[in-house]
């Protein structure tokens, strides 16, 4: 077997592989006996069909399925004397497939890329912590109040906070216009769920006011045509509620499935919620921090067979996340576009954390899984049972050794860093890191 390799692009390589005619009609032919001995033809006792009338019937499908294995150990033994690490499936093509004859084909696909990690030593990691302070647990408190509370009709003015039911007509150049017309709609003011200056523009009213409120649509608004337009909205304010919190008591506190119906059982409830989901937004924002550092100083070029599969990936989580598993929805329906970034991110993540693990050695702490495991159960009503399940899922528990591997590659990269600790606010430790602006704007 002869082959050569040439590098076409990056990380593409086009394989061309020659096989000796030999071994080809050394397989077709054992394969035609074999057939002649188990085959059924009409006029021929069962194992006396001769192998001549057995390869007119049937020689072409059988040089087929010899040469689909014979590309495939060919293939293999192949990649294996040139050291090469395919990513995703070859792209086969014959070149030569003469009966009688050696058969050629090449074989185009993307190889791995090689790794040397840039030195982390000079890395800068600004490490945060927090707190939940009462004020905060306070404040938490009341938003649930909130989510539970009721609303009562009055007579005075509308002030911020309140909710309205309104009907409303929307006009551009005195001309009605698509989507801008509601009824019985419930808007709660200062929600800033319409466009700016129609919510502020309500302010003051009263059931059975008619208000005609004159506004602009934002430059980016979603419906180009109406993008900067100046517009005039003539609403009729039907009713105007406000809110009534949710009382602390045994009626609420039903609702968080608590056993002891307690305010000071709820409270601890709450704080050890909120302390959980601290901690794991810290963890989440440090880890995509180190991440971020780890490309920034190791640009690598990634196979794109790879950020395909991701995107697939990517694809099928979203469909499950919005639609549902039972929704029938294709996910090959949703542009590429949508995930290539997130895609190419992770692949990349992926590749270089790989070689962290192998630089450093590292395995799964089998403590460090128990303990997760654990934290991970506390959240369910048995923890237990969790446990239990994940222990005996072999697939589900290779997912939490995953994760662990993953945050003890995070802790070596930290080891080698030189790390800042800063102390942050409850509210600013769990808000999402807002995207950094491309340098040209940051300067405007």
């Amino acid at each position: 077997m002869q082959v050569s390799v040439e590098t076409t692009s990056g990380l593409e390589r086009l394989m061309t592989i020659s096989v000796p005619a030999e071994r080809i009609d050394q397989d077709v032919n054992k394969r035609i006996q074999q057939t002649a001995r188990t085959v059924r033809i009409d006029g021929f006792r069962p194992g006396k069909v001769p192998t001549k009338v057995v390869k007119q019937r049937y020689g072409k499908g059988i040089r087929e399925e010899v040469l689909g294995q014979v590309v495939q150990e060919s293939f293999y033994q192949a990649i294996q004397q040139e050291e090469l690490t395919p990513a995703g499936t070859p792209a086969i093509d014959f070149t030569k497939d003469v009966e009688g004859e050696n058969l050629e084909y090449t074989a185009k696909f993307e190889v791995y890329p090689v790794i040397e990690l840039a030195d982390f030593s000079a890395v800068e990691v600004e490490k945060k912590s927090a707190d939940v302070q009462d004020a905060d647990l306070d404040q938490m408190i009341e938003t649930l109040r909130k989510q539970q509370a009721d609303w009562s009709e009055v007579e005075r003015e509308a002030t911020d906070g309140d909710r309205l039911r309104i009907d409303f007509e929307g006009f551009v150049d005195g001309e009605a216009f698509d989507g801008g017309k509601g009824e019985g709609m419930d808007l709660v003011l200062g929600s800033n769920t319409m466009i700016p200056g129609f919510e502020t523009g309500l302010a003051g009213a009263k059931a059975g006011d008619d208000v005609e409120l004159n506004v602009t649509f934002p430059e980016q608004y979603q419906a180009e045509n109406l993008q900067g337009k100046d517009a005039v909205f003539k609403v009729k304010v039907h009713t105007v509620s406000e809110q009534i919190l949710a009382e602390l008591n045994e009626e609420f506190f039903e609702k968080f499935g608590l056993e002891e119906k307690t305010e000071e059982a709820f409270r601890g409830e709450v704080r050890k919620n909120m302390e959980r989901e601290l901690n794991q937004s810290l963890k989440m924002k440090l880890k995509d921090q180190v991440f971020s550092k780890l490309l920034e100083i190791n640009p690598i070029e990634v196979p794109a067979a790879l950020i395909d599969g991701e995107i697939d990936n990517l694809r099928r989580q979203a469909v499950m996340q919005f639609a549902g598993a039972d929704s029938g929805m294709d996910p090959n329906a949703l542009p590429k576009e949508m995930f290539s970034d997130q895609a190419d991110r992770r692949v990349k993540i992926g590749l270089l954390m790989q070689e962290v693990i192998k630089v450093n050695e590292l395995e799964a702490d089998e403590a460090r899984v128990k303990s997760t495991l654990e934290e991970m159960a506390e959240t369910y009503q048995d923890p237990q049972q969790v446990i239990d399940w994940y222990m005996g899922n072999e697939e589900m528990l290779n997912q939490i050794k995953g994760l662990v591997l993953e945050e003890q590659c995070v802790d070596t990269l930290l080891g080698a860093a030189k790390v800042s600790e800063v102390e942050v606010s409850y509210e600013d430790a769990i808000k999402p890191e807002q995207p950094e602006a491309p340098a040209e704007e940051a300067a405007e």
